[in-house]
This record gives structure tokens, C-alpha cells and sequence, in this order.
């Protein structure tokens, strides 16, 4: 198995997303203003090239994974940019997460240039990402989908066709938003209970076999000592950032005002989120919400 693969942003996930790929048999050149990541890449198999733009311009297929709106519309739309350096017929995925408006506006300009463009959000966290089994939120053409399935199948477990451009963004947006506002309230349940006197393990393994079940609370504990898997048992180390969960309250904020969309428990938890990363919390894991709501122990 082999394809020209170029991959731009190997931060956190897109370093063990590539490496997945060369794993796979892919030819893989990988691009980040970080060297240190870059060199990663190379020892596991990959390469590089002084020009990210010149290995677009021969790849076949091109991935990108970079932090925001912003970056993602300057790195395809500016004039050297992937859209003006990728061969006719690659197929582009950006697994960002932006705004849903952005990610039809990239589409439609490289839809315009004859190219098929995904976008590709994804869940999972690192540790999804160096595992290979991720969730894949898919938007954009049917036939784009399917090309993609060689790539994305080595980089994920569970690969979702949303619908057209934007709605793999629209989907990973709401599902975000869901997360934050189950995080802090799985910090409060879990917070009343030890102030009356509970174990929080008791109380958790009572309430995940219970109505209050969720994700949050069977496998990412946000209190300390509870899991020992979690962040929270780690000092809120790695994970996903508390300044990353409040980029994508924000995100759904925006969306919400564009759309006409009511959102309050949306809005209060990118709030809450607002504050803790203002105290100071930005590098932690979002779970580390917890903290915010009591004293920390």
C-alpha cells in the first residue's frame, strides 16, 4: 500500500494521526512549524520537505490538522496555499475543528478549483489518536467520502458521513458544546455529594449505573483519585486542554447567534469555561472544571 500523502499540523493529534498512517504503508511527508514534531514524524518512517507547498504539489492526497478558522482558510486560500499548489485530482481532508461557515467557505473555493475537500473533525483525544480509533465527522460529497476511507480508516475506528460541507463541523461543534456542559455538571453532582460526606467513587459508580450515566462520568472522572486513568488522577496533565474546549464553546456560540439558535447552557458553560482559563487553568485538562467549582483537595 502506498500514496503520497502530505500532512500539515503535527501537534498533539495530528503528530500520532501521521504516524498511524506511515504505520499503514502510506508515504507520508509532514509539515509543522514545530521541528521537534517534525523529527518525530521522520524517526517513525515519515519525511519531510524544506517546502510544504512543493510536496503538495505532488501528493495525492492532502491532510491538514491545525488550530482554528483562521489558519485553516489561510493556509488553502492564501496564493501560494494548498488550493494553489495541489495537483488536479488530490483529495483534500482537513480534520480541524473550525467553524462550520469556514469549512463551507474553504469547500466551496476548492470545489470552484475542480478539487473534492472534506471536511473531517475529530473525537477521540490523544490517546484516540495514537490508538487509531478515532471518530471521524465527515462532511462533504459522497464520492470524496469514499475515496478517503484507505486514510481515514487507519487513523480512526468510527467513520460518520454527516452530510454535505460544514456538517462534519456542525456535528462536532454540538457534540463539544454537549461535552463541556456534561463536564461541569458532573463536577457539580460529584461536588454536593463529597460535601454531604460521599466517597466520589461510590457515588460515581452509583450514578453511572443510574439516569445521570454519561461519558464524562463513566470515563473521564473529573475528580481526583476516582480513575486512575483519567487526567484528573494525573493532575490534570494532557488530555484536552481547558483554552481548547473553550475555543469550541465558542465556536457553537457563534454558530448559535448565526443560526438564531438558543443555547444558554451552552453559553453559561463557555463562560465558566472563560473564567477558569483566566485563573489560570488554559494548559489544563477541561475536566479540571472541578477545581473551579470547590476547593481543590
Amino acid at each position: 500500500m502506498s500514496a503520497n500523502v502530505v500532512f500539515i499540523g503535527l501537534g498533539n493529534m495530528g503528530l500520532p494521526m501521521a504516524q498511524n498512517l506511515v504505520k499503514a504503508g502510506f508515504l507520508v511527508s509532514g509539515h509543522d512549524l514545530v521541528k521537534a514534531s517534525v523529527d518525530k514524524l521522520v524517526e517513525a518512517g515519515g519525511k519531510t520537505e524544506a517546502d510544504s507547498m512543493a510536496a503538495v504539489a505532488k501528493a495525492d492526497v492532502v491532510i491538514t490538522m491545525l488550530p482554528a478558522s483562521k489558519h485553516v482558510e489561510s493556509l488553502y486560500l492564501g496564493d501560494k496555499g494548498v488550493l494553489a499548489s495541489a495537483k488536479p485530482g488530490a483529495l483534500l481532508i482537513d480534520c480541524s475543528t473550525i467553524a462550520p461557515e469556514a469549512a463551507r467557505k474553504v469547500a466551496a473555493a476548492a470545489k470552484a478549483k475542480g478539487f473534492d475537500m472534506l471536511d473531517a473533525p475529530v473525537s477521540g483525544g490523544t490517546n484516540g489518536a495514537t490508538a487509531g480509533t478515532l471518530t471521524f465527522m465527515v462532511g462533504g460529497s459522497k464520492q470524496a467520502f469514499d475515496a478517503a476511507q484507505p486514510y481515514l480508516q487507519k487513523m480512526g475506528k468510527a467513520i460518520y458521513h454527516a452530510g454535505d460541507s460544514g456538517s462534519g463541523q456542525t456535528v462536532k461543534v454540538c457534540n463539544n458544546m454537549l461535552l463541556g456542559i456534561l463536564m461541569i455538571g458532573t463536577s457539580e453532582a460529584i461536588r454536593l455529594g463529597v460535601a454531604n460526606g460521599m466517597d466520589p467513587k461510590v457515588l460515581s459508580e452509583i450514578m453511572s449505573k443510574s439516569s445521570g450515566r454519561n461519558w464524562t462520568l463513566e470515563v473521564y472522572n473529573p475528580c481526583p483519585g476516582v480513575m486512575e486513568t483519567a487526567p484528573a488522577s494525573k493532575d490534570y496533565a494532557g488530555g484536552f486542554g481547558v483554552d481548547l474546549m473553550l475555543k469550541d464553546l465558542g465556536l457553537a456560540e457563534e454558530n448559535a447567534l448565526a443560526t438564531g439558535s438558543s443555547i444558554p447552557l451552552g453559553a453559561a458553560a463557555r463562560n465558566l469555561y472563560d473564567i477558569h482559563s483566566k485563573n489560570g487553568a488554559g494548559k489544563l485538562d477541561f475536566s479540571s472544571i472541578y477545581n473551579l467549582l470547590g476547593k481543590a483537595k
